[in-house]
């Protein structure tokens, strides 16, 4: 199917438009229209409600979650103990209606008019539509939703109703409702587990007038958590306000003795806060705060969100010339980034953001190397905080690696939120040792492009240092391979091979960890000896480690075969039979749904991008030449069943001279989630591969790669686009880049002098507004 022929809502380069309710994909669009501030995110669901879809509402808080034990038929020594689920909030979001009796719903009546746009230059909703009810009254009903970008703990709907024909009874009932409806436990193990409601303990609520306040505590994770909603109302109708309560629900409804022509007004303010193992806040000060953040009015926020986003786009926009389709799909991948990233250095960005509780919520090696980038490039603070947070929960992986069996250093969780590794299926979860390596690169990474000595020292270098120990521990260096360091039983990025001896990505990127370790713990001993020794007599670091891992990283062995001339992902891959995609139905992908593992396990099969993948990452370290032959060999095995594939393979062919493969591949990229193509995005968008969208663009067709220190670009113009250009932020300067088809021009736009390299010519910007522009050639298709 073209692509063209799958957009289902209007290409409009800002907005994400829906024109004329589209009930089939209620679900979907409760996904694509989730607003959020990287604390709260709202799905898309409607305030009144929408009764056949009962499971697709969702508000969530990032970071606050329930435990449960995870159940096994057959348990054994230092399996996952517990699971983490992101919790779903009481509903604040909810304010039903009732016109003469009848309540409102686009289930029922006649709809007249509809239209939703979700405005990513405002970071606002807005629904307007004129609804006929079953007895014929109708009514216009504009509704704006926004999840405050500038105070973390607010949201705020402003709804606007107007009878049209008649005179008669409104009623709005608007609630903080704690019935957590929910999906059945699901086989899919992308899905979440049901919340366990004995769990929830409901404290003392308060209804008073336009005040709501509904308290919880979460046995089993220690989170104290209190929602509350103040109102304020604007109408010329007479009208009365009741209050009523239960356990787990609280509202305040509003009586309208409503007139032809008089709009109604209700503006709600909705607050969240969360504390672990901490009393919940009183009451009186989460009635203030509301009662400040409501004297601001709607409009007034609306102005903040705003200049929010200003400053947003302007350090982080892509702008695509000659497709409008790529230029929504880019800014929507970057907008729901944005809305999802946690920024207090103790929470990080779901594999689903905050769009819904798929993956129950947790954090995976994605945000390290599909989403880092993006913000270490243009928003470096943001980058920070996410390192920040893997700081936060080293306690936790140093526990882990003792249950098992590692006697040094951590081990990161393959799947996690407070730090505990949650992943239930070790041979896909666990055995993928290679995240202690991912976080490592992106320690390095981001202190590359920033030059931040303070993070390297107080928590950089020792997350790096304690995550390189555990390689020294499940490694050896094995004399059947003439001593080469050789890393066995490890699952790599591709998850369709598991528990298998030397593993390329793994062995590449444990290479470049411990050479790294070393090197940070050398430059830590010259830049704060003090500091090194606190650090050493913390960790009780023997004085011989540093040289055992340069030795380690000499030695490592990286699987080649020369009569292919290509990389194996694993000592045994080549040995496995071809998986008969020929025979594959459509319809059985992905294959993980539809094949026990080990059928897959005993292929020539790819879930993912991963012997490719080690090719992006430690680039310098391969030939053109080279990158071609492994990716022509992985590219026909690899299914692209997880969405964190096509973005790596879009980047490599644009590299090998692909240019028509890049192009496609990152149609599927840039439009993953809005067009639905793995059809789940109704349980949430796809984090990873939206920061795909962004290396596509500045890896793949700008070419970027970061070499000694010194930005390197080979730019060109794929098929389609006219032209495209963006800003990126390195060690305190900002440099824009603009090119089209038939030129490249470099922007000093603020900083100090800077060298960069075009293609094989030296760029040197000395002061801000000065330019150096030089001619394209276009990209030779490599037959």
């Amino acid at each position: 199917m073209k692509q063209e022929q799958q957009i289902k809502h209007e290409v409009q380069p800002w907005d994400l438009l829906e024109r004329g309710f589209q009930p089939e994909d209620y679900c979907l669009n409760a996904t694509l229209f989730s607003l959020g501030n990287g604390y709260i995110g709202l799905r898309g669901a409607f305030e009144e409600g929408y009764d056949p879809e009962p499971f697709t509402d969702g508000c969530y808080l990032n970071g606050v979650y329930a435990c449960e034990p995870i159940s096994y038929g057959e348990s054994a020594y230092g399996y996952a103990r517990n699971n983490q689920r992101m919790l779903t909030m009481p509903d604040g979001k909810s304010i039903h209606i009732w016109i003469d009796g009848e309540r409102m719903s686009l289930a029922e009546g006649k709809l007249l008019n509809y239209s939703r746009k979700l405005d990513m230059t405002t970071g606002t909703m807005e629904r307007k539509c004129t609804w006929c009810s079953p007895q014929g009254k109708t009514i216009e009903l504009t509704i704006k939703r926004l999840v405050s970008l500038s105070e973390k703990h607010l949201f705020i709907i402003n709804l606007e109703l107007t009878p049209l024909n008649f005179e008669g009874e409104v009623r709005l009932q608007s609630r903080l409702d704690g019935d957590f409806s929910q999906a059945e436990r699901s086989d899919d193990p992308r899905l979440a587990s049901p919340i366990d409601r004995e769990d929830i303990r409901w404290l003392e609520n308060t209804a008073d007038g336009s005040y709501l306040a509904l308290p919880l505590s979460v046995i089993s994770s220690g989170f104290s958590i209190c929602s509350a909603a103040l109102h304020h109302c604007e109408s010329d109708s007479e009208h009365t306000i009741d209050n009523s309560w239960s356990e787990d629900r609280v509202s305040t409804e509003y009586r309208f003795n409503a007139k032809p022509n008089t709009p109604i007004r209700l503006t709600k303010y909705v607050a969240y806060f969360a504390e672990q193992h901490a009393e919940p806040i009183e009451t009186a000060q989460l009635r203030a705060y509301l009662e400040r953040c409501a004297a601001r009015g709607f409009e007034e926020h609306a102005v903040s969100q705003h200049e929010e986003m200003d400053r947003f786009w302007l350090e982080s926009d892509i702008q695509v010339r000659g497709d409008d389709a790529l230029q929504q799909g880019i800014r929507f991948n970057l907008f729901h980034l944005f809305q999802s990233l946690g920024r207090d250095g103790r929470t990080n960005i779901a594999a689903k953001g905050l769009s819904g509780d798929g993956y129950d919520g947790h954090y995976f090696w994605d945000t390290e190397i599909y989403v880092l980038p993006f913000f270490l490039y243009t928003q470096p603070l943001l980058a920070r905080r996410l390192l920040e947070y893997r700081h936060s929960i080293l306690d936790a992986a140093r526990t882990r690696a003792r249950e098992m069996t590692i006697n040094k250093g951590a081990l990161f969780p393959w799947r996690t939120i407070g730090g505990e590794e949650c992943s239930a299926y070790y041979p896909a979860g666990t055995a993928q040792y290679h995240i202690n390596a991912d976080i490592a690169y992106a320690v390095r990474h981001y202190c590359q492009v920033t030059g931040d000595t303070e993070f390297l020292r107080d928590k950089g270098a020792e997350v790096v240092i304690e995550g390189a120990r555990m390689w020294m521990e499940i490694g050896h260096f094995n004399s059947r391979r003439n001593n080469q360091f050789c890393i066995n039983e490890v699952t790599g990025p591709d998850e369709y091979t598991a528990l298998v001896d030397n593993n390329f990505y793994t062995n590449l990127m444990a290479r470049a960890h411990l050479e790294y370790a070393a090197e940070v713990f050398q430059w830590l001993q010259s830049f704060d000896p003090e500091a090194c020794q606190t650090l050493v007599k913390n960790i009780q670091l023997d004085p011989a480690e540093p040289a055992n891992w340069t030795r380690a990283a000499e030695a490592m062995y990286l699987p080649y075969d020369s009569s292919e001339g290509i990389h194996p992902q694993d000592d045994g891959f080549l040995n496995k039979p071809v998986w008969d995609f020929a025979e594959t139905p459509e319809e059985k992908y992905p294959l993980l749904l539809h094949y026990h593992p080990l059928v897959i396990y005993r292929h020539q099969v790819c879930k993912q991008a991963d012997v490719v993948l080690g090719l992006l990452l430690q680039s310098s370290e391969f030939s053109v030449e080279q990158k071609r032959r492994d990716f022509d060999f992985y590219e026909p095995l690899t299914t692209h069943d997880s969405t964190l594939s096509a973005c790596i393979h879009s980047i490599i062919a644009s590299e090998v001279g692909y240019p028509k493969k890049a192009l496609s591949y990152f149609q599927q990229v840039a439009r993953m989630d809005l067009d639905n193509h793995h059809n789940n995005t109704q349980h949430g968008i796809h984090t990873a591969c939206m920061g795909g969208t962004w290396m596509c663009m500045v890896q793949g067709f700008a070419g970027m790669r970061l070499h000694d220190n010194e930005l390197n670009f080979n730019p060109y113009v794929p098929e389609g686009m006219d032209g495209y250009r963006f800003r990126l932020q390195f060690r305190g300067r900002t440099l824009a880049l603009d090119i089209d088809r038939l030129k490249t021009s470099y922007t000093l736009v603020s900083g100090e002098p800077i060298t960069l390299h075009h293609r094989e010519e030296v760029v040197l910007l000395s002061t801000p507004g000065q330019v150096q522009t030089f001619q394209v050639t276009a990209m030779e298709e490599v037959s």
